[in-house]
């Protein structure tokens, strides 16, 4: 989904590694490999988000009906959340967590024929002995994201320096694997990792962890050892606001060594409801967090989840005027302002008592509790501002147009105008990922 995946070259290097042979597919770029499935005793889907799953489940029924005697597994974030829908498709086993030494142990146990039967879906913390991602057959990376807004489009790549994460916000759809656990992946792993990226053409890297700054240590050793041997090579992270500011200190490091900007799950500007998501920082934070990376030149990129049962319409407009107050219209991706609220299976969420009163029944379509807000006409706006973002982009308009558009929208087309200071573009990807 925009980026070369990781989840696939990580366990095709552990799997090759141990003498398999390995075919892989990117489905978001390219057809179903119907030979190599044909061929196949074991077909394994990696499910990192909800997006990718929904687009699964069509993929993994063809599979079944082009080799009914392929072993057919789905791993990843998505994988033991779905295990009830991924059996109804004809999902053999479930893995979740670090799952590269499942993969490998079930790919042992079908080279000696035997019938694996799996009672329930494996999650595992143990550590993993990480080969270097091998990415031979998947998309060429001049076919995914592009960094932009620093001369000359640059080429982007994609690796991983952590996994799981130490937080467990309530929305976060790390938390029911990962439960406040989190694994890093060797410097040297990581390096090599960037090092063959660059090779093929890479001139900028996003890491992709849920939180760089989980250790942060281990971030600045892999940054300043990627910035001695790539001086040119530009990255981005996405870190908390919290260790934005409790590693405040690290931020110079970040941008003397090529980060051109880091992204931030805000996700409100409101206390109340920052507090019902556990995010652990507060809107007076992130404005403290906003202007603490400036004074480092590090550009932050917020994203927001700005629909929810508690978004009222003077909030969202509030949102929007806030991103204008801090100069940040330009920083936010347009599609971040067009959000909605995600409860998938296992998510916290469920804790909060007026969030059970207003689901529905699971959706294993659309693979979420259905809600509705109060307000039928403020439930409906941002399934329409996703097609005003998608119509106006598809046209090549600027983020401050997108941002213009969607401002007027909210104010039933009577939005007060906005002057951008001038200063220098803000760099961004031109895939801006999000769920």
């Amino acid at each position: 989904m925009g980026r070369q995946p990781f989840g696939l070259a990580m366990p095709a290097a552990i799997l090759r590694r141990e003498g398999h042979q390995v075919h892989c597919a990117d489905l978001a770029l390219d057809r179903l490999p119907a030979q190599a499935i044909g061929e196949a005793g074991l077909v394994a889907f990696h499910l990192p988000m909800h997006t990718a799953t929904r687009l699964a489940a069509p993929v993994i029924r063809t599979v079944g009906a082009i080799n009914a005697t392929a072993h057919v597994s789905a791993y990843g974030l998505y994988a033991p959340l779905n295990e009830t829908l991924l059996r109804s498709l004809g999902v053999s086993s479930i893995f979740g967590g670090e799952f590269e030494p499942l993969l490998a142990a079930l790919a042992r146990r079908l080279d000696r024929g035997e019938t694996v039967v799996q009672a329930g879906a494996e999650v595992s913390f143990d550590r993993v002995d990480f080969a270097v991602p091998d990415r031979t057959g998947l998309p060429g990376l001049d076919r995914y994201a592009r960094l932009l807004g620093i001369g000359t489009p640059r080429i982007a790549g994609y690796t991983e320096a952590s996994r799981g994460c130490k937080h467990r916000c309530r929305h976060c759809p790390v938390v029911p694997v990962y439960e406040g656990a989190f694994r890093i992946v060797p410097v040297d792993v990581v390096l090599a990792d960037v090092r063959n990226q660059v090779q093929a053409g890479a001139r900028h890297i996003t890491f992709g962890d849920p939180d760089f700054f989980n250790g942060p240590a281990h971030a600045a050793r892999i940054v300043e050892s990627l910035h001695r041997e790539f001086p040119d090579l530009s990255y981005d992270a996405t870190i908390k606001i919290e260790h934005l500011l409790a590693r405040r200190d690290l931020l110079p490091v970040l941008r003397e060594t090529g980060c051109v900007f880091v992204t931030s799950a805000v996700e409100s500007i409101d206390d109340g409801v920052l507090r019902k998501l556990e995010k652990g920082h507060t809107r007076a934070d992130f404005v403290d967090a906003v202007a603490e990376c400036r004074r480092a030149g590090l550009p932050l990129s917020p994203t927001f989840i700005p629909f929810t049962p508690w978004t009222t319409w003077s909030g969202y407009r509030e949102l929007l005027d806030v991103l204008v107050d801090l100069d940040l219209v330009e920083n936010t991706a347009p599609v971040q302002l067009t959000l909605r609220l995600l409860i998938p299976a296992g998510s916290r969420l469920l804790e909060l008592l007026e969030i059970r009163d207003v689901v529905g029944a699971f959706d294993n379509a659309l693979l979420t509790y259905p809600w509705c807000h109060d307000d039928p006409v403020l439930d409906a706006l941002p399934a329409r501002l996703m097609r005003i973002v998608d119509g106006a982009q598809r046209m090549g308009a600027p983020r401050a147009a997108l941002f213009q558009l969607i401002r007027n929208a909210a104010h039933d087309g009577a939005a007060p105008e906005f002057v951008l200071p001038a200063r220098a573009t803000i760099p961004y990807l031109n895939e801006p990922w999000y769920c």
